[in-house]
């Protein structure tokens, strides 16, 4: 992926899938986030496979999608912080609006990627809807061990620079002040999807369970047997495509 967008004074690398459509034609617009890399030095391998997805979106279902890597993570510049991350992902969003023929914006984000776009719907009112694949309710798993996570982080890659972070404390702090499950609670009435594997081991079925409780009318999918990693899995992946395909109707009749 090339670096196409900015966030703040960074410069992020991304893939723009466009659909096989007239110039003049409005589309809907998707951004897709990754989530957390759990190998080690696995940040440059971070969203390595999203292209392919982004392009079958584009070409199957009209959409334009767009993937980034976030700060730290594959050819994008600077270093993870989670608040950083919730502005990289804000700063797609703003992007995917500019490019021309785009008429609405949602996001479809796993693990971490997927708590970054509920989080988001708070700063970002035009954010038409999420799909939160995979992802945990809060942090407060790394918010207690701040720094087993900055050593992860930096096992991972996705900080590189020794020096970073400059202030240790205020990147812990970040890291309580973001909260999906937060988030949701004032989400409603925006569309909202949360798919979970029965047998994820990184983030309990539970917490999607408590993102639907709180939202109130999301779309609640659990897959059975599924794992964390549900990018390959096709019952997500069809999953998404009929929730995609669904606020597009609902999009085209609000219009009408």
């Amino acid at each position: 992926m090339e670096r196409i967008l900015r966030s703040g004074d960074l410069e992020l690398a991304g893939h723009l899938s466009r659909p096989r459509t007239a110039p003049g034609t409005a589309v809907p617009g998707l951004v897709i986030a990754h989530g957390f890399p759990h190998l080690r030095q696995g940040g440059r391998l971070s969203a390595k496979s999203f292209p392919e997805l982004a392009d079958r979106i584009a070409t199957e279902m009209g959409w334009m999608v767009l993937v980034f890597n976030f700060r730290g993570a594959g050819d994008s510049e600077g270093d993870f912080s989670l608040e950083g991350w919730r502005q990289d992902l804000l700063a797609a969003a703003a992007h995917l609006r500019g490019v021309e023929d785009v008429h609405g914006v949602w996001v479809a984000g796993f693990g971490t990627g997927g708590s970054l776009a509920i989080s988001a719907t708070t700063t970002d009112p035009e954010i038409r809807g999420v799909a939160a694949i995979a992802a945990p309710a809060d942090f407060d798993d790394w918010s207690h061990h701040p720094r087993r996570l900055l050593q992860h982080a930096r096992d991972t890659g996705i900080i590189g620079a020794s020096s970073f972070p400059p202030n240790f404390e205020e990147w812990a702090r970040s890291i309580r002040a973001v909260s999906a499950l937060a988030a949701v609670r004032t989400m409603a009435p925006r569309s909202l999807l949360l798919i979970h594997g029965s047998d994820d081991d990184v983030v309990p079925v539970f917490d999607a369970r408590v993102l639907a409780d709180a939202h109130g009318s999301a779309d609640l999918r659990v897959i059975e047997g599924g794992g964390h990693q549900l990018r390959h899995d096709p019952r997500a992946v069809a999953m998404l495509l009929g929730w995609l395909d669904r606020q597009r109707a609902a999009a085209s009749a609000r219009a009408s």
